[in-house]
């Protein structure tokens, strides 16, 4: 069941939007307890309900065709990580180059946004190589899109960026010029909570 996600303006959201988003994550909660065995989804509402912050994120993830659910707990700060688990890269974060500085270098079609910017703006984070490895032991992601992910400086400073998929039931990751866009490259953050 696909349910649409309405976003508000501010980075708050209204009662029915917070009450639907969580409907939304309870249902994809309880459909993935391979994600995140031995968690309880009332502890994870109860840390939802007393960030709106949060929630306004996850609406964000979830608005742009993210699908996050929660793939760990950090027993040391007893935050719960959120993760976007859409079987692809979320399809409104996609045909974006990877930064700024790579978005402005383009001299003919720039495309309308940059991975950095948009996460930035939506209060998330891209995954980092390890993480988006992590994520392909709960499922079987990107099989037919790639995702940006968190280049290192040294690599971003020579002009690369980096991006990772699944092909051959194996995880890949590559290098491209940091201002290439494909309509099938987005990029997938995450959340603590």
């Amino acid at each position: 069941m696909k349910t649409k996600i309405i976003s508000s303006n501010k980075k708050k959201l209204l009662p029915e939007e917070r009450e639907q988003l969580l409907r939304v994550l309870k249902t994809r909660f309880e459909k993935s307890m391979n994600r995140h065995k031995d968690l309880e989804w009332a502890k994870v509402q109860a840390k939802l309900e007393v960030n709106s912050e949060k929630l306004w994120s996850l609406n964000e993830m979830e608005r742009t065709g993210g699908e996050p659910d929660v793939v760990g707990h950090d027993k040391k700060t007893g935050e719960y990580i959120f993760v976007d688990c859409s079987p692809e890269s979320p399809k409104g974060r996609r045909s974006v180059c990877y930064d700024q500085e790579g978005q402005e270098s383009r001299k003919e079609f720039k495309p309308a946004n940059n991975a950095v910017d948009m996460a930035t703006s939506m209060g998330i984070e891209l995954l980092m190589e390890e993480q988006y490895r992590d994520l392909q032991q709960l499922g079987n992601f990107d099989t037919k899109t790639s995702s940006w992910i968190k280049t290192p400086s040294d690599i971003r400073k020579l002009g690369g960026a980096l991006f990772a998929d699944r092909r051959y039931d194996t995880v890949f990751v590559y290098h491209n010029s940091a201002p290439s866009y494909y309509a099938v490259r987005g990029f997938r953050g995450w959340l603590r909570v």
